[in-house]
């Protein structure tokens, strides 16, 4: 649940107030997961008397590959759903960090913190998030997605329909949503892969009650990684896409190697938000062009 990712104290400067309508629906951070449980819960730490789990859920992808990714749960939760390792469940929550000291550095974690949860079973998948997106496309990540700013979508790959999303099952249809609503905290890092593909890691601020903020770790694709990369710190993102899980070694101190896992959003959609922009209207363009 740890991610190597050291946080700039100029951070703050991205943060900016958000709605009361954010906060009391969760509105600029919302995701939405259906798999199973793969890992026992594990007691995390408890709030004015409440305690909260710690546990693993895998999400299935098309390629048959699955993401494992770290979810918190009350302990009411955990008792009114009955959890235990295979069970299948959907929930609805927010993807969130946290700081741990380990040894003499701070981590980045992250974790799916539940509001939710359901019994995994066949249901209208606009229940999930109303205009959520569904998955359209070539792609894994390739999701549809409505949203009155500009859009980069992501169909380098090929293009293809989507379901029709009153009748399928919602673990058919789009097991994994995430949409988040925040700021650039840190400069977007733009690179290319051996065979040519394009890639640009943001780091978003999504602000949340009490004066918090999650740090939340993204990666775009393609032509979004051509959007992104030009983007300035401060300025508001919308995103959507997948969380996922992906594996890295990692060269210690001493010499040794150790396989770790990293935790990211892998963008499908973004836009910036054009009244918070410090670009101009004509940007609008660059994405309708290619």
């Amino acid at each position: 649940m740890e991610l190597d990712t050291k946080l700039e104290t100029d951070t703050k400067e991205a943060r900016h107030t958000p709605t009361k309508e954010d906060y009391a629906t969760g509105g600029n951070n919302r995701v939405f997961l259906a798999g199973s449980i793969s890992g026992d819960p594990v007691f995390s730490h408890e709030v004015f008397g409440e305690g909260f789990y710690e546990m693993n859920m895998s999400i299935d992808r098309l390629s048959g590959a699955a993401d494992t990714i770290p979810v918190t749960m009350s302990e009411r939760l955990l008792t009114d759903a009955k959890i235990y390792v295979g069970k299948q469940i959907s929930i609805k929550g927010q993807f969130r960090s946290y700081n741990k000291l380990i040894g003499e550095r701070s981590k980045l974690m992250l974790t799916v913190f539940a509001r939710e949860v359901e019994d995994t079973v066949t249901r209208d998948v606009t229940s999930a998030f109303k205009n959520s997106p569904s998955r359209e496309g070539s792609g894994e990540n390739s999701y549809a997605h409505t949203n009155t700013a500009t859009l980069a979508s992501q169909s380098d790959d090929g293009v293809g329909s989507a379901p029709n999303l009153h009748t399928a099952n919602l673990t058919e249809t789009n097991p994994n949503i995430i949409e988040l609503t925040g700021y650039i905290c840190k400069p977007p890092i733009y690179r290319t892969t051996p065979f040519n593909r394009e890639i640009c890691d943001i780091l978003v601020a999504v602000n949340r009650a009490y004066n918090k903020s999650d740090y939340i770790p993204a990666i775009a694709w393609g032509r979004n990684a051509r959007f992104a990369k030009n983007m300035l710190v401060g300025e508001k993102v919308h995103i959507s896409g997948r969380i996922q899980s992906r594996e890295y070694q990692k060269r210690l101190d001493d010499g040794t190697v150790e396989t770790r896992t990293a935790f990211e959003v892998s963008i499908n959609k973004i836009s910036r938000d054009e009244l918070e922009s410090h670009f101009g209207e004509n940007d609008a363009a660059f994405l309708s062009e290619e």
